[in-house]
């Protein structure tokens, strides 16, 4: 979490898992990373498990006016246990006619430092380079583990492998698996990337996101009556 986000309507929070949807990037006229991460979310139902999980669903409200969005029941349910498990689900309850979305949940890390991170899981998956120089071309990871030395804003296109993040200074493992997603996102904005004023560039050196979802290329054709969704459990281990 930065120490400069802001915790204001209309404004998303810099830090944890924001929700980007139902699109993914900029649109002209419209909010950066959809509107689902600005509104406020009304809680449905908790419950607890024997075990002593927790599990709190929460449900997006309608947008006014005569939105096409208007169509979708959106629900994201948080299940908190030596796990934590995020589910984002989109019903098109339209009679006909279907909607393009995309999805993806925002997750940022903690890490002890950048430099002594190293993340699993994306060998031989072909990305976008966005970054700095990139433009958006497509490459190939040839690398078997992927190191962060400079700006990264990489979109990795049609995989569903769990990505491990390797911190040697917090001595931990961070396993990201997921479902019903076939895009990863991996993003640290270094010093070079133009950032809002919520986020310190300082703060590059302590976090990385590693993002799941549906984005692009990979984006979802939600007919009628049909529903997706996204799912993402997250868990640690001692580094070995």
């Amino acid at each position: 979490m930065s120490r400069k986000s802001y915790f204001a309507p209309g404004k998303p929070i810099r830090g944890g898992v924001p929700i980007c949807f139902p699109w993914f990037g900029n649109r002209d006229g419209e909010p950066s990373h959809g509107f689902a991460r600005i509104m406020e979310w009304e809680m449905v139902k908790t419950s607890a498990a024997p075990d002593g999980a927790v599990t709190v669903l929460f449900a997006l409200p309608k947008t006014p006016g005569s939105s096409p969005w208007n169509s979708l029941r959106t629900e994201f349910a948080v299940t908190v246990s030596d796990t934590l498990t995020m589910e984002l689900t989109a019903t098109n309850e339209a009679c006909d006619g279907s909607l393009e979305i995309e999805n993806c949940l925002h997750t940022y890390f903690q890490v002890g430092d950048i430099s002594a991170v190293s993340i699993d899981g994306l060998q031989g998956a072909h990305y976008l380079d966005n970054a700095a120089g990139g433009n958006g071309q497509l490459k190939t990871q040839a690398e078997t583990t992927l190191r962060i030395p400079k700006e990264t804003n990489s979109l990795y296109l049609d995989t569903i492998s769990a990505v491990e993040i390797h911190d040697t200074s917090f001595k931990r493992t961070i396993r990201v698996e997921k479902s019903g997603s076939n895009s990863t996102v991996v993003w640290n904005p270094w010093t070079t990337q133009k950032l809002p004023d919520d986020f310190d560039p300082a703060e590059h050196q302590h976090m990385v996101c590693v993002e799941s979802g549906n984005v692009k290329q990979n984006k979802i054709l939600l007919g009628a009556g049909r529903t997706t969704a996204l799912k993402v459990v997250l868990s640690t281990a001692p580094l070995k």
